[in-house]
């Protein structure tokens, strides 16, 4: 069976989804999106991502079409629709549709498209064996905060991890990394210290990240919020990345030097163990 999308307000099946091919996130990337992990029928941590969304939106100076209420009644119809268990919705907002030209059209009517993805997250094989990256010169535009449809740059980096026999690449500029192709990347010391970059320009600000944090110190895992070089990394005892479509991942290689025993480390598998934990009590129904 096709899926159920949702595109402008109506649910229609997926050969049916259209929209203009005057849209400005099709002409001018000019749009921004989301992606709501669905764990047990329900979505996890949807309001911060919905916060998220709208913090870029108005980083753009760009309108939603709908509420918050109205995108999590139409999430929640999405994910009964194609009886998804588990996956993710996907989220996507544009500027809409208008004559092609740079400027912003005066009177935007913005596109909203919204549909289901199912993935394994809790019984991911990448977390029982962890993943090799390879790193790649950071080539983004300078506001990585704002979680824009613009993405060619992190497909070329994931594409030239795939092509190197890798899972994943870590992006790095002056010498340090700044995040993987679509998650946050982490390195564990020999101290045990859980160190991921800081929050600016220079990195999402993920939701995940936000959350695997805050269940750090609720449970004595030291954090450090700093850059870290790749030689850093590659002498790190354990290394990982976190997204809303995998959870906590272990990274044991980095440009093929092993991490720690090439094994996902202890504090990895704590960190998914509890992430699932925390997502399991908390999903939005």
């Amino acid at each position: 069976m096709s899926r159920i999308v949702y595109v402008n307000g109506r649910f229609v099946p997926e050969p049916e989804a259209r929209v203009s091919v005057f849209d400005r996130g099709f002409l001018f990337a000019d749009g921004v999106y989301e992606v709501s992990s669905v764990l047990d029928r329900g979505l996890v941590d949807n309001a911060a991502h919905l916060a998220r969304l709208e913090r870029s939106l108005g980083e753009l100076g760009m309108a939603s079409p709908a509420s918050p209420e109205e995108i999590v009644r139409a999430q929640k119809e999405l994910i009964a629709r194609n009886d998804l268990d588990e996956g993710v919705v996907y989220l996507q907002i544009t500027r809409g549709p208008a004559d092609r030209d740079f400027a912003y059209p005066a009177e935007p009517e913005p596109t909203l498209v919204m549909f289901t993805q199912e993935k394994p997250l809790v019984d991911n094989p990448l977390a029982a064996h962890g993943i090799a990256v390879v790193t790649v010169p950071d080539l983004r535009w300078k506001r990585r905060d704002v979680k824009t449809v613009g993405l060619l740059a992190a497909s070329m980096a994931k594409q030239a991890a795939l092509d190197a026999g890798a899972g994943d690449a870590w992006m790095v500029e002056d010498g340090f990394v700044t995040e993987g192709s679509s998650n946050n990347a982490y390195i564990v010391t020999g101290g045990g210290v859980v160190v991921t970059r800081h929050l600016g320009n220079e990195i999402l600000h993920g939701i995940t990240r936000a959350a695997v944090l805050r269940l750090s110190r609720e449970h004595r895992i030291a954090v450090e919020e700093r850059a870290f070089t790749v030689e850093e990394a590659k002498s790190a005892t354990e290394a990982l990345i976190t997204s809303a479509s995998s959870f906590v991942i272990p990274v044991v290689r980095i440009d093929g030097e092993t991490i720690g025993d090439g094994r996902p480390g202890a504090i990895t598998r704590r960190l998914r163990e509890i992430y699932i934990e925390s997502a399991r009590a908390s999903v939005d129904r």
